[in-house]
């Protein structure tokens, strides 16, 4: 059993930057492929990025387009996600997960095992 918990969410206004983070309890990161999502109001969850369980890896959502970066500490336990040029349709909330079986960066929500609660990112116009 790991438990996962996201901070570092806000309120920013566009072309800002954040870094979300996402910090692992139970077991280590290291065992784990890790991903974000984010859901915004009204919408179903959509896949961000992800990182391979040694962290070479990694896959980011089309839509993105170099905005984000996905990172990891094993050393700390942390997950990131450094968010830049931030636009209103960035508002959501954003989950990390933990993927225990596939050890390749992976795009779906099913496939992960464990959730954290999210963290809400807000993107005023």
């Amino acid at each position: 059993q790991v438990q996962l918990v996201e901070s570092g969410g806000g309120l920013v206004q566009a072309g800002d930057s954040l870094r979300l983070s996402c910090v692992t309890s139970g077991r280590t990161i290291s065992l784990y492929t890790m991903g974000w999502f984010r859901q915004a109001p009204g919408k179903e969850r959509e896949f961000v990025a992800g990182i391979s369980r040694s962290g070479a890896i990694t896959r980011y959502a089309d839509f993105l387009k170099g905005r984000f970066t996905i990172s990891r500490d094993d050393a700390k336990n942390t997950l990131y996600l450094q968010m830049s040029s931030l636009k209103p349709e960035d508002t959501a909330v954003y989950y990390c997960a933990a993927d225990t079986r596939n050890p390749y960066s992976d795009n779906v929500g099913r496939n992960y095992d464990y959730w954290g609660q999210g963290t809400q990112v807000t993107v005023s116009s």
